[in-house]
């Protein structure tokens, strides 16, 4: 009994405890700063053309966004990506474009059909932000089918957003009408 008492006394001792809680909590920490806080890719680019052009091969094509150009996305739009060039795909009268914008703080890439002047489907391809990634299921995607640019760069309907993730629905509203934007001065 000497002995189990001694040992009692020990395990009550508030040191005995603070030492391991302390080290488990420093190693947690490491290990949170390390890992990404939520990164992943939803969509590669080959499975996001293939369902866009279904049994088609689309051509890669080129739009240069110069100083005069860059300037008419960002009074249309209201936002231009840093990038000099943007990649896009077309057959016919479709095209299909991969975008990248900033949520909170990481990007988010997007894909984005365009037929006939609206978009045909919106998915999200990657997603790197800790909070926002319900953007990627249907229920919010699925909204931005139809949706065609405003005369003031705005949408054509009104995008519900998601209760924790404006900046990522804001970062995906940006991308769609830039896709809408860019889709019009290939098509000029």
């Amino acid at each position: 009994m000497p002995g189990r008492a001694r040992l009692s006394r020990l395990l009550a001792c508030a040191g005995f405890y603070r030492v391991p809680c302390a080290l488990l909590g420093a190693w947690l920490s490491l290990a949170l700063a390390v890992a990404p806080a939520h990164a992943e890719e939803y969509l590669s680019r080959d499975a996001f053309l293939a369902a866009a052009f279904p049994g088609a091969e689309p051509r890669a094509q080129s739009l240069w966004l110069n100083g005069e150009a860059r300037d008419a996305a960002q009074a249309a739009v209201g936002w231009v990506p840093p990038a000099l060039r943007i990649r896009y795909w077309r057959e016919g009268e479709r095209t299909a474009w991969i975008l990248e914008d900033i949520g909170k703080e990481k990007p988010i890439t997007l894909g984005v059909t365009v037929h006939g002047d609206a978009i045909e489907r919106v998915e999200v391809m990657a997603f790197r932000e800790s909070r926002g990634w319900e953007i990627r299921y249907p229920f919010f995607t699925e909204q931005f089918q139809g949706v065609s640019l405003g005369e003031q760069g705005d949408l054509s309907r009104r995008i519900d957003g998601i209760t924790g993730a404006t900046l990522s629905v804001r970062a995906v509203e940006r991308m769609s009408r830039l896709a809408l934007w860019l889709d019009a001065q290939v098509d000029a």
